[in-house]
């Protein structure tokens, strides 16, 4: 069990908890008169429901003021645990000591009641946090202004989108201050300004002296955010402690449990000259490349037929099929030229500085001196560059907005001023 409290009383204690579900085909009794008929019928009859433990022996402390990220594959529990801390449901094992008021998000809709319009809502849940109307009252206004819902106030939340819903849950679960906050995947949902909106949030509630749970598919927002977190697999806590070894924890996880991993293989009974196999060989595990390291690019070329002009090149293209860049190997005393046989051709590159997003890459098998296109094949190898632990001021990093990242220096002085320059830049 860890703990970041240095000795003081946690906000969150969890000793050795599981939780143990049962599933099954068969009809299981819902009433009394169900459960003497079944058992008059079949009084030797055994549970033939499998058991299912969504959380197994899990302990760790979170201190007051802390913000923590939790990670994991679908499955391993997040979800669970969550449900848990809001004490949704009860643990089959252990023990949860919750020192404080909660204020939970866990997905979509979670404590609204469809029926009631938005304002209704909002003081539902103060009232379920144990506020007086007026202290909700006077968060009231603040509330509707995060979530950006003036309009639709007095409208039944059956009727808002589901970014309607994420905005007010987040903006009253955050705003009504819990000691307690408990976050699942908002920043699923929503326009990347709100969900800017939703890591500033979390981060002032965690200065102001209150515990934040995260939990997010989103290793960015967790690189941001947090300096502690645990990772769950297969219902265990398989890491606790600081994020950038528990997101690279997370990622060879990935990398573990995938088929192949940034990788191709030629149909079974391809013929004449053509690529073989290919493989992108990222900086991190699970075919993910931390932008600004070394990257490579194999490729197996299988050339029954040589040529005295062949060429072999490949593009980086991204989800737009887009280009890039492009690697070649143009050479006039290339052995494939000369000689039949299995070649391994492998590009380095030292400092791949891709922009964040996802990528494919494009190959191109050409004789030169015939304009003949042998083989062309696109889509090969998805992998993923990330700019975890990299931070700039102000902006985040969105998806696929540029091609690349490139150092640079700045010098800013005031026109006519004896004063000093400014001087600032960025560097990988």
């Amino acid at each position: 069990m860890s703990s970041d409290g240095g000795g003081t009383v946690p906000a969150i204690a969890v000793h050795g908890v599981s939780k143990r579900y049962r599933i099954g085909h068969r009809a299981q009794p819902t009433t009394l008169a169900e459960r003497v008929v079944q058992a008059v019928r079949h009084p030797f009859a055994r549970d033939d429901r499998d058991v299912l433990w969504a959380l197994k022996d899990c302990s760790f402390d979170v201190a007051r003021g802390a913000l923590i990220g939790i990670i994991g594959r679908n499955g391993a529990g997040k979800s669970t645990l969550l449900k848990l801390l809001s004490r949704i449901t009860e643990p089959t094992e252990g023990e949860i000591l919750m020192y404080g008021r909660v204020g939970a998000l866990l997905e979509v809709g979670t404590g609204f009641h469809p029926e009631l319009t938005g304002r209704e809502n909002v003081y539902l849940n103060g009232t379920i946090l144990g506020m007086r109307r007026r202290e909700v009252a006077a968060r009231f206004d603040e509330i509707v202004a995060f979530a950006e819902v003036e309009r639709f106030l007095d409208t039944p939340v059956k009727h808002y989108s589901s970014g309607m819903y994420v905005r007010l849950a987040f903006a009253v679960a955050a705003h009504l201050e819990p000691e307690i906050l408990i976050v699942d995947e908002v920043l699923a949902v929503g326009d990347s300004e709100f969900q800017r909106k939703c890591l500033g949030k979390m981060e002032e509630v965690a200065h102001a002296g209150r515990t934040v749970l995260f939990v997010s598919h989103n290793m960015h927002a967790v690189a941001t955010l947090t300096r502690r977190t645990l990772v769950l697999d297969r219902g265990s806590c398989v890491f606790d402690g600081a994020t950038a070894e528990g997101i690279a924890h997370y990622r060879a996880m990935q990398g573990a449990h995938a088929d192949a991993p940034g990788a191709y293989g030629a149909p079974p009974g391809t013929t004449g000259n053509h690529l073989a196999a290919a493989r992108v060989i990222t900086s991190e595990p699970g075919s993910v490349h931390r932008c600004g390291r070394r990257i490579q690019f194999e490729f197996v070329l299988e050339v029954p037929e040589p040529a005295g002009a062949l060429t072999f090149s490949f593009e980086v293209v991204d989800e737009d099929e887009r280009a890039l860049c492009q690697l070649w190997c143009f050479d006039r005393d290339a052995r494939f030229r000369r000689e039949a046989g299995r070649y391994t051709l492998t590009f380095d590159v030292p400092e791949f500085r891709a922009w964040k997003g996802r990528y494919t890459i494009r190959t191109s098998f050409f004789d030169r001196r015939t304009y003949h296109e042998i083989e062309c094949l696109s889509q090969l190898c998805p992998f993923e560059v990330t700019m975890d632990g990299i931070e700039r001021q102000d902006w985040d990093w969105d998806d696929g907005t540029r091609a690349y990242v490139e150092d640079h220096s700045w010098t800013l002085v005031r026109d006519g001023s004896a004063d000093a320059p400014r001087h600032g830049g960025f560097q990988l």
